[in-house]
Order: structure tokens, then C-alpha cells, then sequence
């Protein structure tokens, strides 16, 4: 494993209501394939990016299931992770407000299925990993602080 450097990926908990948008990840992914998850990806190297997280997941959101949330973003929760690879990767996640557009699978290599899913079904469910879980009980919370 090389402790050098790392990836850092951002997520977004994305809310409707009371519903969280949530995705199967594709079995063709490398790391948790056929697992539930938060729409996201890496952070892609350019010279310089103002709001660099914030725009590599408006644009993520946009290629993996074509909506759009508004632009006020809310930091979540950082952690660090070591991928099925042994990358070691930093993750961001942002509670993110669903805006318009029609949720649907643009990207069949990452994106197997879309669900939207209150918070207890997601806790409930075998096929969520405890880090999922984790953070939508974090996002939910402050979902229903924000009201």
C-alpha cells in the first residue's frame, strides 16, 4: 500500500422530503460493487478549481443520475478509508437538497439501480453497509436541525 498519497472523494446525501436518494452500485465497480450507496466519485486533478469539492459533485450527481440539487451544500462528515485496491481514500460527504430532474441510471457501469428511501429503510436494510448507515443517520439528523 503506498501511505504517500490519496484519493479524495466527495458524496452527497441527497434528500426529497423525507426520502433519501440512494444507488446500487454497479457489480462492474471496483470497490463495493452491488452495494448500497450515496451517489459521488473522486476529485479529478485540474491546475485550479474554486469550490472543488462542491462542483466535482454537482458533476458527478449530474453523469451518474442526471438531477440537480440546489447550490446550498451542507458539509456532513469527512473519513478516510482503504479502497478494495488498497488506495487510501478520503471521503467528504455534503447533505445536498434535491432541486429538479428526473432520477434515472445514465451511467450503467457505475449506477444498477436508484431508489428514494426514507431513513428507516435504509437503517433496515441487509444490503446498506454500516457506513452508509452511519451517515444517513448523521444527514438525517441535521436534515430535520434544518427545518
Amino acid at each position: 500500500m503506498d501511505n504517500t498519497s490519496y484519493i479524495v472523494n466527495v458524496e452527497a446525501a441527497i434528500y426529497e422530503d423525507d426520502k433519501w436518494l440512494i444507488i446500487k452500485r454497479s457489480e462492474e465497480e471496483e470497490h463495493s460493487p452491488g452495494l448500497l450507496s450515496m451517489v459521488g466519485g473522486k476529485v479529478e486533478i485540474k491546475t485550479s478549481e474554486a469550490n472543488v469539492l462542491e462542483e466535482t459533485l454537482k458533476r458527478e450527481i449530474m453523469e451518474e443520475v442526471g438531477i440537480q440539487v440546489t447550490n446550498e451544500m451542507h458539509y456532513l462528515e469527512s473519513k478516510s478509508f482503504i479502497s478494495d485496491k488498497g488506495q487510501v481514500i478520503i471521503d467528504i460527504v455534503f447533505l445536498c437538497k434535491y432541486e429538479t430532474g428526473e432520477a434515472k441510471c445514465k451511467s450503467i457501469h457505475e449506477v444498477s439501480e436508484i431508489y428514494w428511501m426514507p431513513s428507516r429503510d435504509i437503517l433496515e436494510n441487509k444490503s446498506a453497509p454500516i457506513w452508509l448507515k452511519e451517515s444517513i443517520k448523521k444527514a438525517e439528523k441535521l436534515r430535520l436541525k434544518m427545518k
